[in-house]
C-alpha cells in the first residue's frame, strides 16, 4: 500500500499525459456529471469515453462533450461486448504513438470512483515507484458506502477466492479503478487476456503479478451508484469463478 498519499495531493506534472479509459453502456444520466468532476479534478488530463453502442445516446451526448473540450475522446464499439473488451479497446488506442500518454486509467463511469483519488493514485506512480496502482477497498483507510449486505458479502467473498486459488497478495483483485503506467501495458500480453466482463480486472492483476510488476494499493471509499443501473450480472459472476479456476489450471 502507499503510504502518506492523500486525496488531495495533485496529480500530475508537466512531463506526464494521462488518460482515462471510461466505458460507458446506458450511462447517459451520469456521463456529463463525471465528465465535469474529472476535468475539475485533474484539468491536464484527458478522457477516452468508449461507448457500446449505448441505447440511451450516451454515445451521442459523448460525441457533443468531445467537440466541445479538446481533452475529451471518445471511442465507439459496435455493441455490448462486456468490460473487459471494452478496456482492452480502450488500451490500444491509449498506447498508440502519436498519442504520447504516459498513463492510462481504468475507472467507473457511475460516481462510484470518486475522482479525488485520481491524484494519489497518479503519485503512487510517477513518486512511489509503482507499475500500477489500485484503487483499495480493503486496505486500511479503504472502504464501501452505501452497499447492502449482499454486495458486501459478494465482493468480499470474490476477493478472498481469486487471492486463494492464484496466491495473490492483492488485497483488491477485484478492483476497477487503477493507475498503469504505459510500459506496464506494453509489457503485458493484453492479446491473451479471455476474459470479457469483470472477471477481467483479475485476470490482469494475475497477469501483472506473475510478470513481476510492481503493484501498489491505495486506500480509497468506494460508493454505490446512485443513478442508472448496475450492469453485474448471474453470468458475469460465474464467468469470472470459472476464469480464475482456468487461470490456476494453466
Amino acid at each position: 500500500m502507499v503510504e502518506g498519499v492523500s486525496p488531495e495531493s495533485p496529480g500530475s506534472g508537466a512531463d506526464v499525459r494521462p488518460l482515462i479509459c471510461l466505458p460507458t453502456y446506458d450511462e447517459r444520466e451520469n456521463l456529463e456529471a463525471i465528465l465535469d468532476a474529472i476535468l475539475e479534478a485533474q484539468p491536464d488530463f484527458h478522457v477516452l469515453v468508449i461507448d457500446d453502442a449505448s441505447p440511451d445516446g450516451t454515445g451521442a451526448l459523448a460525441d457533443a462533450r468531445a467537440a466541445a473540450d479538446p481533452r475529451i475522446h471518445v471511442l465507439h464499439r459496435s455493441g455490448k461486448e462486456g468490460l473487459g473488451k471494452a478496456y482492452l479497446a480502450g488500451f490500444a488506442w491509449a498506447l498508440a504513438a502519436t498519442r504520447g500518454y504516459t498513463h492510462v486509467f481504468e475507472m467507473d463511469a457511475d460516481f462510484s470512483h470518486d475522482p479525488r483519488y485520481l491524484g494519489p493514485l497518479l503519485r503512487a506512480c510517477t513518486e512511489g515507484g509503482a507499475d500500477l496502482a489500485i484503487g483499495s477497498r480493503y486496505v486500511p483507510g479503504g472502504g464501501t458506502r452505501g452497499w447492502p449486505w449482499h454486495r458486501q458479502l459478494l465482493s468480499r467473498g470474490g476477493g478472498i477466492y481469486a487471492r486463494t486459488i492464484l496466491g495473490l497478495a492483492i488485497q483488491d483483485p477485484t478492483a476497477g479503478f487503477i493507475c498503469f503506467a504505459r510500459g506496464t501495458l506494453e509489457r503485458l500480453d493484453l492479446e491473451a487476456i479471455e476474459t470479457k466482463g469483470y472477471g477481467f480486472q483479475i485476470e490482469l492483476k494475475y497477469r501483472a503479478t506473475r510478470a513481476g510488476l510492481r503493484i501498489l494499493e491505495v486506500p480509497i471509499v468506494f460508493a454505490e451508484r446512485e443513478r442508472g443501473s448496475s450492469k453485474m450480472d448471474g453470468k458475469i459472476a460465474v464467468e469470472a469463478l470459472v476464469k480464475v479456476l482456468a487461470l490456476r489450471l494453466k
